[in-house]
């Protein structure tokens, strides 16, 4: 098979600059035309997305084509958060279709994860608050958009990018989103317990969440009262096992390249990453260090990414968001 990104930006959110960013793959791949394109585009096109994936179609000669707006973009030549901008992956000699279980690449522009996309089928993929998104290059309008690779085997990689603080502790009680009681202590004191000493003073509560189980989305802190209590992102359970964890720069960098280097098998025709607008550049300190990791272990693989408010990936348990997390998906055909 063959794959290809291209990228495009400027000062407007004008449809040439997703037919652009098509040419550049194609001529990338060394295709005349595309069977699929995975197209997104930066916030700016969320209001009028239709010319830009339309004049994706002609350019890449299928209408095959499918996507969302997000926050910002990347390949694997860099990223960009501030500018209108386009990047494409054509796809092209495809392998026959397959019964795999490669996810279905789902876009959402819910505030949260629709409540049908829970159980199976597996998905991946990006959820933005507020985003357009297309699939066979229509307008996904409510449902989001779905879009199946059935011909491909996909290995899925989750960074969630938290760092463990102490052994896992008990809930003693709770009430609704207030956590009141961890292993006999106010719970405000069992996380500063767990806390570096230099943080203790004041918790930087947006860094720090409550890790429920491996599989599952962390729980974010929304506020520390003066009763001792945390207000949670979502409810817990008396008696339930928990964990306080710390979102660090440094233990996300570890996190991803030990996940990148334990892959194994032929070399991916491409890749897929769905980040946090909280994680990427702004998270790292002025460049995507989970990108620069990708780039090390397959520096010839094709990649399309985008940032988003959240994080569609399977798990045991069923289809979840995460936020925070870099999901990468690695993408072979079954007959190599």
């Amino acid at each position: 098979m063959k794959a290809a990104s291209g990228f495009a930006s400027g000062p407007r959110p004008d449809k040439e600059l997703a037919a652009e960013a098509v040419r550049k793959a194609l001529a990338a791949a060394g295709l005349e035309r595309a069977e699929q394109v995975l197209l997104l585009l930066s916030r700016e096109f969320a209001r009028q997305p239709t010319p830009a994936v339309l004049a994706t179609a002609g350019a890449a000669g299928c209408l095959q084509v499918g996507g969302s707006t997000a926050s910002g973009l990347l390949t694997e030549a860099g990223w960009l958060l501030d500018q209108p901008a386009a990047a494409a992956l054509v796809l092209g000699e495809l392998p026959p279709a397959t019964a795999n279980e490669a996810p279905l690449l789902s876009f959402s522009g819910h505030a949260a994860l629709p409540y049908d996309w829970r159980a199976r089928p597996p998905r991946a993929g990006l959820l933005e608050a507020g985003a357009a998104t297309w699939s066979q290059a229509r307008p996904g309008g409510a449902a989001g958009a779905t879009i199946a690779l059935p011909g491909l085997a996909c290995q899925v990689l989750r960074a969630d990018g938290l760092r463990p603080l102490d052994a896992t502790l008990h809930v003693d009680q709770c009430a609704g989103y207030e956590l009141r009681r961890v292993a006999g202590q106010p719970a405000a004191d069992s996380l500063r317990r767990a806390l570096p000493a230099a943080l203790r003073a004041t918790p930087p509560l947006h860094q720090i969440a409550v890790v429920v189980a491996d599989d599952a989305p962390a729980v974010g802190i929304l506020a520390a009262n003066a009763d001792g209590s945390l207000t949670l992102a979502a409810p817990l359970a008396a008696g339930q096992p928990i964990a306080w964890a710390m979102r660090q720069p440094l233990a996300a960098e570890q996190e991803m390249r030990a996940l990148l280097a334990a892959t194994a098998g032929p070399m991916p025709a491409f890749a897929l990453m769905f980040s946090c607008i909280g994680r990427g550049p702004l998270f790292y300190g002025g460049d995507d260090r989970d990108l620069l990791a990708f780039r090390e272990r397959y520096p010839d693989v094709p990649l399309l990414g985008a940032y988003g408010s959240g994080q569609i990936a399977p798990t045991p348990d069923g289809n979840r968001l995460f936020q925070n997390a870099a999901l990468t998906l690695l993408y072979r055909s079954p007959h190599v």
